[in-house]
């Protein structure tokens, strides 16, 4: 692995997860609104979105460092007409400063719901197309056999299913597990008039809401939802595994470069990369599926600690993966 890829690696995965992630709160936001009413759906979901906006700018600062100087982003934008490189830098800022915006409109509750639900929109289709403009980066060099190649945007959007889902399940259950401990140990942020103690009161009372412990049905919600994003995720680490067998085939059955890149996916390092990504998402998360909804509330520190190291495995396997297809660069005529 050349370390020399490590940024873009980064950005890349990162970037994928946060946009699953915000995908998949947008879903569940719709269909949580539907069944169980928007504040119970408010309640379960609005901590997952407090933690996008620093994974997302941790992200972006990664991948600067790939330029060596910062300052040759503001070039790079310039060329947005021409350049897939270009509208990966714009799309992933428009991703990063909506979500931010989106979440500030939720924490404070300003501007009235549609108008919220408007913005999260914006930010889901900033989100795809920040993953379309990393996929085109690559499969618009056909002097690259292994990059000009369907698998390349079917993997990137295939990190995007695994890591979203197994993040957000990942993310609801340390938000109840917190939950079930401030209530176990009676530890609440004490609640407080706005009217009297003005923004510091009002973060309080914000602090104290999210705090408060879940109830049974917002409990029951939450593991019937983290079932269904273990099950995502696995379909999806099922596709990836699936894609690799049909993208090295191709890539024996070509050029000499072909075959060359071909080559790269193989050895023991590749076979950790498909073993781990076959065990923390699929054997894990289908385990997940079967035993989320009997787990008791006062037990979610154990289902958090199973979802964390779901996503905990499937991230090393597709920052692995991600190696290899930096690796696989060979052109053709040099």
């Amino acid at each position: 692995m050349d370390v020399h890829h490590l940024p873009l690696v980064l950005f890349t995965v990162i970037g994928q997860m946060c946009v699953g992630t915000f995908l998949c709160l947008g879903v569940m936001q719709l269909v949580v609104s539907a069944r169980h009413g928007r504040a119970v759906a408010q309640r379960i979901i609005e901590p997952v979105v407090y933690a996008i906006g620093p994974v997302m700018v941790l992200g972006l600062v990664a991948s600067m460092f790939h330029m060596h100087d910062i300052t040759h982003t503001l070039n790079v934008i310039r060329h947005w007409r021409t350049s897939w490189l270009s509208r990966e830098i714009i799309f992933g800022i428009g991703f990063a400063g909506l979500g931010f915006a989106y979440a500030l409109l939720e924490w404070f509750e300003v501007a009235g719901f549609r108008l919220r639900q408007v913005v999260a929109a914006l930010t889901a289709l900033f989100g795809i197309a920040l993953v379309w403009s990393m996929a085109q980066i690559y499969y618009s060099v056909p002097t690259i056999p292994a990059w000009h190649n369907w698998a390349v945007p079917f993997q990137f959007f295939g990190t995007t299913a695994v890591l979203g889902p197994l993040a957000v399940g990942c993310a609801l259950m340390a938000t109840a597990a917190l939950r079930a401990r401030h209530a176990a140990h009676d530890v609440a942020t004490p609640a407080a008039n706005p009217a009297h103690g003005g923004p510091t009161a009002r973060i309080r009372g914000r602090i104290s809401a999210i705090n408060a412990p879940a109830t049974a049905g917002e409990w029951a919600i939450s593991t019937s939802v983290v079932r269904w994003l273990a099950l995502v995720a696995a379909v999806a680490a099922a596709a990836v595994l699936i894609s690799y067998t049909l993208y090295v085939s191709g890539l024996t059955g070509g050029n000499a470069q072909a075959q060359l890149a071909a080559g790269v996916f193989s050895g023991p390092l590749f076979a950790v990369r498909l073993t781990l990504l076959g065990l923390a998402a699929i054997v894990l998360g289908l385990f997940v599926f079967r035993v989320a909804d009997r787990a008791p509330v006062d037990r979610s520190w154990g289902l958090a600690a199973l979802m964390a190291t779901c996503l905990a495995g499937a991230f090393v396997a597709e920052v692995i993966g991600r190696f290899f297809h930096y690796a696989a660069m060979y052109r053709v005529g040099i």
